[in-house]
């Protein structure tokens, strides 16, 4: 869709304090959560800067990369006809 002009973005908030929040939320270290607004302004910023993905709280974009750079490296090997020769299998 980036021809047309969309654009798509996934954000991963950690805990975010919102109407929602209740006791559950209160008993999470409070640096552990972020406010509300401060996450909208991070994920705008992330959109704006043409992540695709946004975690407002991840200090090292790098990190994401690598993450996911495995999780690629992964995907022909999640389903297989047996199991790996690591497990006494004959493959």
């Amino acid at each position: 869709m980036a021809p047309r002009g969309v654009q798509v973005q996934a954000v991963l908030p950690g805990a975010t304090r919102t109407a929602f929040w209740g006791p559950a939320g209160e008993s999470l270290p409070a640096k552990m959560v972020m406010e509300a607004e401060e996450l909208v302004d991070a994920a705008l910023a992330g959109l704006d800067m043409g992540e695709d993905v946004t975690i407002p709280s991840l200090p090292d974009r790098a990190d994401w990369d690598s993450f996911d750079a495995a999780r690629s490296r992964l995907g022909p090997n999640l389903s297989r006809q047996h199991a790996a020769a690591r497990y006494g299998q004959a493959a």
